[in-house]
């Protein structure tokens, strides 16, 4: 049976495929080039990975990063296709679940809503649980640059306190969307915000996100 970490990895190279190298995504800087090169990085080089959240250790990081961005962009697709190497704990299933379910479904939405015409994926109410449950244990860290408060909530009622303060921003939509929105993709995000206009505002603006 296959694992929503394993689907959202399959979808998203076949994006990088379809895209190519130089299409434009959501993460500042990066095409899909760059965002290939962190993938593959970030499961096959354990040595400099450490640097995406380690500041001591982000010389490292880019310097394999442009390594890796040298690489032909075909071999970067098959290998973030393939996934890691039998060895590397991501290729034990639940790592992988646990570990890569919201990285590839997130990268996977800064390819596609930074090319036209995009629509929300229709996701089903399962994979959505799933990604609630993630966001819901991570709220905090999603919103702890939040200059307001901020809450996340369902349609359904279920929510989550990303940020404690005042004056507080509520955001209401699917948790994928939220999801979306408290890792820093405001703009794209499909979410209807509920508070006083200066301090959505300032939430939009906000460097939200790991």
């Amino acid at each position: 049976m296959s694992t929503h970490a394993k689907r959202e990895r399959l979808l998203l190279a076949d994006l990088l495929e379809t895209r190519g190298p130089d299409a434009p995504t959501l993460c500042e800087g990066w095409t899909t080039k760059d965002l290939a090169a962190h993938l593959v990085v970030r499961e096959h080089r354990a040595d400099a990975a450490g640097g995406i959240l380690i500041k001591p250790l982000q010389a490292r990081l880019e310097r394999v990063q442009a390594e890796f961005v040298a690489k032909p962009y075909d071999e970067l697709v098959q290998l973030v296709r393939n996934g890691p190497s039998k060895m590397s704990p991501f290729a034990l299933k639940q790592v992988d679940e646990a570990a890569n379910t919201v990285e590839f479904f997130i990268h996977g939405e800064d390819v596609r809503r930074a090319g036209p015409d995009w629509s929300p994926r229709e996701l089903d109410p399962v994979f959505e649980d799933a990604l609630w449950r993630r966001l819901e244990r991570g709220a905090r860290m999603y919103g702890r640059k939040s200059p307001v408060g901020l809450v996340l909530r369902r349609p359904n009622g279920q929510t989550a306190v990303a940020n404690r303060g005042t004056p507080v921003v509520t955001a209401v939509g699917a948790p994928s969307e939220l999801l979306l929105f408290a890792s820093g993709r405001q703009e794209q995000a499909k979410v209807e915000l509920d508070g006083e206009k200066p301090a959505i505002a300032r939430v939009q603006e906000a460097k939200l996100g790991l």
